[in-house]
């Protein structure tokens, strides 16, 4: 069933790593490799971590092969080239020094939904709202709900006035009474 059994050395580095990671990969890899070297068959560990069975076995040549920690992690990815750079950037400062009615929006301050907008007529190319949200942490932006200004209101010191007295006498009332 299992033909392998990993130094005492090899399992304490690994058990340390699976502690300490925070790689979510490498945890499932090295949970892997722990799982079969305490003999539990391949395909329960591939079914529990919803893998392919050959995945397993990979990990497990692969620890075996030299039993660092080290090389179950993912090998480094260049991923998706981005889209938004400096000039994207540079636009997302402009827009957000002028207020959005200067671009025939009616609003008073700007969204990520106005700035999504803006962008595609700037651009010419859709962003998402969260490129937007992540170009805006760069510029570091805060975002805070906006609050309501009411207007003042004129009869407030005639009222204030009133309830003052009203107190007063309330107060007169009872200590006659």
């Amino acid at each position: 069933m299992n033909e392998m059994k990993l130094a005492a050395g090899k399992r304490r580095r690994l058990r340390n790593q699976l502690r300490h990671t925070s790689d979510a990969r490498q945890f499932r890899r090295l949970l892997a490799v722990l799982e079969y070297d305490r003999g539990e068959p391949v395909s329960s560990i591939a079914e529990l971590l919803g893998v392919s069975r050959q995945s397993v076995y990979n990990w497990i040549e692969r620890a075996c092969r030299h039993g660092d920690p080290g090389d179950l992690l993912d090998a480094p990815r260049t991923g998706r080239p981005a889209k938004a750079g400096e000039a994207f950037d540079t636009v997302l400062r402009v827009l957000l020094i002028l207020p959005p009615q200067r671009f025939g929006y009616h609003a008073h301050c700007w969204t990520v939904p106005l700035l999504r907008d803006q962008l595609k007529r700037n651009f010419g190319e859709e962003y998402s709202a969260s490129t937007v949200r992540r170009g805006l942490q760069r510029l570091d932006y805060v975002w805070k709900r906006p609050r309501y200004v009411l207007v003042p209101d004129p009869e407030r010191e005639k009222k204030t006035r009133n309830s003052a007295r009203s107190e007063k006498n309330a107060k007169a009332w009872r200590l006659a009474g």
